[in-house]
């Protein structure tokens, strides 16, 4: 039994978990920003609860969007996961509507895999416009 399993469906245990991990991370986090400060790399960070930490230091939240059942279904196909878990996880992340409400720039997932690599560019070219303005 992996951790997931031991934490996701225990609320106490994954409390006990993020308590843990999300300070690490936060300060592994800063140390690299404070690394690139006066450069002028973009910084993109991928925090799949970032909607849920509240952070508002950022310069742009882009959000990946797809619609519940896709992400369940590949969840399922190529992550091996039990529907029932999937749903179950998805159930205590910010809502869709909440991951969109907060995004400056969407990515839609639902379509084909070069529509995906459009979008990425048109993102990418977003991104170094408010890099530019900064």
């Amino acid at each position: 039994q992996g951790v997931a399993e031991l934490v996701f469906g225990d609320p106490q245990a994954l409390a006990d978990l993020n308590a843990i991990v999300h300070p690490v991370v936060a300060q592994a986090i800063g140390a690299r920003l404070a690394e690139l400060v006066g450069t002028d790399s973009i910084v993109v960070l991928d925090v799949p609860l970032l909607v849920e930490s509240g952070r508002d230091d950022l310069a742009g939240m882009i959000v990946v969007d797809t619609e519940p059942d896709v992400a369940v279904g590949r969840l399922v196909s190529q992550r091996a996961f039990k529907e029932a878990d999937a749903r179950s996880r998805m159930s205590r992340q910010a809502s869709r509507e909440q991951r969109l409400q907060r995004a400056d720039f969407v990515i839609h997932n639902d379509g084909t895999l070069d529509e995906l690599k459009v979008q990425v560019g048109a993102c990418w070219d977003w991104l170094r416009t408010k890099a530019a303005e900064q």
